[in-house]
């Protein structure tokens, strides 16, 4: 759904916290909470509001060690006004360790969770956690990592094909067998499709 203000207002409005990520289309906010944990690390965090929280994870010769920060000084973001319970802004530092080679990621967010860095590592986790499965079932099923698509539009048109294609096959209870093996049923067998496409006209219009 992106990060968007309307959607920030809603979910307060519903009661809810939110975390979300700072992507290309907030690139001059993303700049701002960048430079805020610049200054702020420049100052070894000082009379400001933050918490911290760490984890290691070993899995298959890898280490990964993340660090979440969560900074309620916000002075920074010129723009908080527009998000709506915005009181929290937070960094993610990934340090990955594979076959003696090291990579570094830092990715920034906003929220509205206060200071709290146990919370805001469990929401990123979680949001990892569903689309790592994601992209595994469409990497299987559909072969997606072995696309030869070069166009910007054409990858993205079909990623929603994909998406949308998914959906109807996960929804399909008549079929006790795997996703890949109910595209390639799918692709063989008319009646099939057709049924699939019919129920999902049918629940639409339900």
């Amino acid at each position: 759904m992106g990060c968007q203000t309307k959607i920030a207002e809603q979910i307060i409005d519903a009661g809810a916290d939110y975390v979300l990520a700072l992507k290309g289309k907030q690139s001059t906010l993303a700049q701002e909470v960048e430079q805020a944990f610049i200054d702020a690390d420049a100052r070894d965090y000082a009379n400001m509001e933050v918490d911290v929280f760490e984890s290691i994870e070993h899995s298959h010769g890898r280490k990964e060690t993340r660090r979440y920060t969560v900074l309620g000084d916000l002075k920074g973001v010129s723009r908080q006004h527009l998000w709506k319970g915005l009181n929290a802004i937070c960094m993610v530092e990934s340090v990955r360790e594979i076959n003696g080679r090291t990579s570094r990621e830092c990715r920034f967010y906003i929220g509205s969770i206060c200071t709290n860095a146990k919370q805001f590592a469990h929401a990123v986790r979680a949001h990892w956690g569903i689309e790592n499965s994601l992209h595994w079932t469409l990497d299987v099923a559909f072969r997606e990592d072995e696309s030869r698509l070069r166009d910007s539009s054409g990858r993205e048109n079909f990623a929603v094909l994909r998406h949308m294609t998914l959906a109807l096959l996960k929804n399909d209870k008549s079929t006790k067998t795997g996703i890949k093996n109910k595209r390639l049923k799918a692709g063989w067998d008319n009646i099939y499709l057709a049924d699939l496409l019919m129920r999902n006209s049918l629940l639409e219009a339900s």
